[in-house]
């Protein structure tokens, strides 16, 4: 399965998508209308850009049909719009292609333009920077591998010290990795699946089976010194501590599928793979690559990071409250940022500023608004009325209307092709906006066009209309992810809690985890609003894209469920032997504590991969993952976990109808 793994990563690019199409929503029946009936698809549309100097209104003729020329390379293709404006041509190609396959048009189309005589020409739009972005997301995943690898053997060397034990979870997360990416590969035969599904699996799997793996081996270290039968005892603790914490992590990702976006639920499937193969190979594949490694005797010097946590340990024991106050105080202090909280569906302008696709945006955004290569299109069903003499008149006095909005940079309508299709029934209006599609200026747009322009547009009664577009598009996709949000969170709550309920048998240590596990997120959100915001080594944006919040929301829940499961889990052990309350926290803590973070610092080795990269989406998911991820085995698990178990004490254990346990302190 591994070797397949392999192949199927290495072929899976070609069924890759980034559509954000919602299905059931408005945008979705306008781009239907515009696929059928004006063959067109507007993820399939390419923008021109050529800039011009002291062009007579004849040259500026002779430019466009340049354009129109060079766009036959493209089949079914058709010039929709075209404008010249401060010594630019702006002209929309429309093609009747999806995203993907009408990216692999734009080459032609370069080239062809180039040979028409419009020398410097840039070509953008969505498939175009499909078509651009495609091969440096394969170099910054390569690039990503190996950072990834080099540090992780690092930390793991740190750990484990010089020890073919090392391999171990090397071994296993190449196995685990390329199986799922094999799985993925199978069902994107047949379901939508995005672009950056192989840089997210790929980086963000090394770091959690990388995680288990060490956890599992270094259990079986200390087993090897105090059992007959180490791989045996090693399987019934850890080994089923990382079995429950992968179901929690699936589970939690499992959720993600109930976002109506088939972009969202591709990414969830994906990384529901993951954990789930990681919990097959941790019951079939760890128990061997332990019996040919682990029992290999050390070289060198111990782990580095093989320190104790009893400093922090006993400061929390010692001063439980002040810890708690003042732990609690700093972390309200950075989630104060949330106040700038902001998202957007995607933002075009985050992207390497070297491909031409980039550097068309960037000139468009400087002369009148990126968005002229996103404009909204008002898709009209005339039904019945089809033929009317009034409508030609309807529809100029709604253009104008719509013109007169402030936000809009010009409509464009007619009363031939590419206006109106062939039977007459369906009429089509652009409206340009001024900003990019993630903006709030955009979203407003959208709204008035939908509460305000619409209802008042003038057609007859019985006539239907559509917003389609990337604007609507976008504002469809937040407003599906928003409505879904709350069953989201609602159901992971719940699932994690009856897990961790049955896991740890206390109420308590149940609802404090999932307290503590918020309290990560929300400062990992606002680390990531600070850090984009003020474009702290990265892009300066006000918003953070959506979907990558809802993954980092699933993922870095079940990620820290899983710190908090193995070192409860510890606890609960020394609890069950008859250890006092404190002996509990200083067992758990010694033992599970520092391969905790040792499993934590090298899954945020593996997210440099994302971080280093340059698309913001994955730079979002792997900052935000890292800070979250540093946060909670830290200030969490090192200061706020001890200090609130203190100062519950036997009531940690508490849970209703259970034998009574012996008083202990």
């Amino acid at each position: 399965m591994t070797i397949f793994g392999l192949f199927g990563a290495s072929h899976l690019d070609q069924y890759l998508t980034t559509s954000l199409t919602v299905p059931g929503s408005s945008s979705a029946a306008a781009n239907e209308i515009l696929n059928e009936k004006f063959n067109e698809n507007s993820e399939g549309t390419f923008t021109v850009m050529y800039k011009y100097k002291q062009a007579s209104a004849q040259q500026i003729a002779s430019f466009k049909a340049s354009v129109a020329q060079a766009a036959r390379v493209i089949p079914g293709s058709e010039v929709t719009n075209d404008k010249a404006f401060a010594g630019n041509l702006y002209s929309n190609i429309g093609t009747p292609f999806d995203l993907k396959e009408a990216a692999t048009y734009t080459k032609a189309l370069r080239k062809e333009l180039n040979a028409q005589g419009l020398i410097g020409a840039l070509v953008t739009g969505p498939p175009a920077i499909e078509s651009d972005v495609v091969p440096i997301l394969s170099s910054d995943l390569r690039k990503g591998q190996m950072i990834a690898v080099a540090l992780a053997t690092v930390l793991l060397v740190a750990t484990l010290g010089f020890s073919w034990a090392v391999l171990i979870p090397l071994l296993f997360g190449l196995a685990t990795i390329s199986t799922t990416l094999g799985i993925i590969y199978l069902l994107a035969q047949k379901f939508l699946m995005v672009l950056y599904v192989p840089n997210i699996v790929e980086l963000i799997g090394l770091g959690l089976a990388i995680d288990y793996s060490l956890l599992m081996v270094h259990r079986y270290r200390r087993e090897q010194t105090q059992n007959q039968d180490p791989i045996a005892q090693t399987m019934k603790t850890a080994g089923r501590t990382a079995v429950i914490s992968g179901i929690t992590v699936a589970l939690g990702l499992a959720t993600i599928l109930l976002v109506p976006v088939p972009f969202v639920r591709s990414i969830g499937l994906a990384c529901l793979i993951l954990p789930t193969v990681s919990i097959l190979a941790a019951i079939t594949l760890q128990p061997v690559l332990l019996s040919m490694f682990a029992a290999t005797p050390r070289v060198g010097f111990k782990g580095v990071l093989e320190y104790s946590f009893d400093r922090l340990t006993n400061i929390a024991i010692a001063k439980p409250r002040k810890v708690l106050a003042l732990t609690l105080i700093a972390l309200s202090i950075l989630m104060s940022a949330l106040v700038w909280f902001q998202i957007t569906p995607s933002s075009l302008s985050a992207i390497p500023a070297n491909l031409e696709s980039s550097q068309a945006i960037n000139t468009v955004t400087d002369k009148v608004g990126v968005g002229v290569i996103t404009p909204n299109e008002i898709v009209i069903d005339l039904g019945t009325h089809a033929g009317s003499p009034d409508i030609a008149e309807i529809r100029f006095e709604f253009a104008k209307k719509l013109a007169a909005n402030p936000e809009v940079f010009s409509v464009a309508s007619g009363e031939k092709w590419p206006y109106i299709d062939a039977s007459g029934q369906f009429l089509r209006i652009y409206v340009f906006g001024r900003h990019d599609l993630g903006s709030n200026e955009t979203k407003q747009l959208v709204n008035q066009i939908r509460t305000t322009y619409i209802p008042n547009s003038g057609f007859p009664a019985g006539t239907k209309i559509y917003l389609g577009g990337a604007p609507a598009q976008g504002v469809d996709l937040l407003d599906a992810i928003k409505s879904s949000l709350p069953l989201i969170i609602s159901l992971i709550v719940l699932i994690t809690f009856f897990i961790l309920l049955m896991t740890f048998r206390s109420i308590l240590l149940a609802v404090k985890a999932i307290i503590l596990d918020l309290v990560s997120i929300a400062a990992s959100f606002a680390i990531l609003v600070l850090i984009f915001k003020f474009g702290i080594g990265t892009y300066q944006l006000e918003q953070l894209e959506a979907w990558s919040l809802v993954l980092l929301f699933a993922i870095l829940f079940g990620l820290s469920m899983d710190y908090e499961i193995f070192i409860v889990s510890r606890m609960r052990e020394a609890w069950d032997r008859g250890a006092s309350n404190e002996e509990v926290i200083r067992e758990g803590m010694r033992n599970s504590g520092t391969v905790v973070t040792a499993a934590a610092l090298i899954f945020i080795t593996a997210l440099t991969g994302l971080i280093s990269g340059r698309f913001a989406g994955l730079q979002q998911l792997g900052i935000g993952l890292a800070a979250g991820v540093l946060i909670d085995a830290t200030i969490i698990r090192g200061l706020l976990l001890p200090s609130a178990m203190v100062l519950l004490g036997k009531w940690n254990w508490w849970l209703p109808r259970q034998e009574k346990t012996p008083s202990r302190t």
